[in-house]
């Protein structure tokens, strides 16, 4: 309990430090389609694809970022491959987890695949939460089968006993520094 508190103290000191090009984000400046490409880029993420439909790879896992500007929306989407047939035992643990220690990504079914998502209205999103929402949706999907955490930290009263994972953080100092290599 005392690792998982100090974990949670070190990322909320650190939070308001990351941000764009390991710049402050403008408070008056809103997200859109082409300063979430720059962000994206500003971490050195491989990207493909257009604007709003981006593809990478990142920690061996598959992600897509996927915005409407007009509906003010976007998710980060990270499959979670050769998951077995998802019997009723696994979709309770996982939501389970999505009730204790996933957080602000979550476990979702589209298309007969699992998946690990984070999805935020786009104009707010700040550089910050991005990096966290990328952080916790890949955390989220390596965690799959363990601890079934995002790694940002564990709620009480639920049924995880989860653990707090360093990939977390890894991703999140990749977005202040891009030329870290984990």
């Amino acid at each position: 309990m005392k690792t998982l508190i100090a974990f949670i103290a070190i990322i909320a000191n650190l939070l308001p430090i990351f941000g764009h090009a390991g710049e402050a984000q403008a408070a008056d400046s809103k997200m859109d389609n082409a300063r979430l490409e720059t962000l994206m880029k500003s971490m050195k993420l491989d990207i493909q694809g257009d604007a709003g439909q981006w593809r990478f790879e990142l920690e061996g896992f598959f992600a897509m970022v996927i915005t409407d500007e007009n509906a003010d929306r976007m998710r980060i989407i990270v499959q979670i491959p050769d998951t077995e047939a998802l019997d009723a035992a696994l979709l309770l643990r996982l939501m389970q987890a999505n009730f204790d220690s996933a957080l602000d990504a979550r476990y979702a079914i589209a298309n007969g695949s699992l998946w690990s998502t984070f999805i935020h209205p786009l104009s707010p999103l700040e550089d910050t939460e991005f990096a966290s929402g990328l952080a916790q949706a890949i955390t989220l999907a390596a965690t799959f089968g363990g601890s079934y955490s995002s790694g940002a930290l564990l709620y009480q009263g639920g049924d995880s006993s989860g653990q707090i994972e360093e990939l977390y953080r890894q991703i999140l100092e990749r977005s202040q520094n891009p030329d870290l290599i984990l």
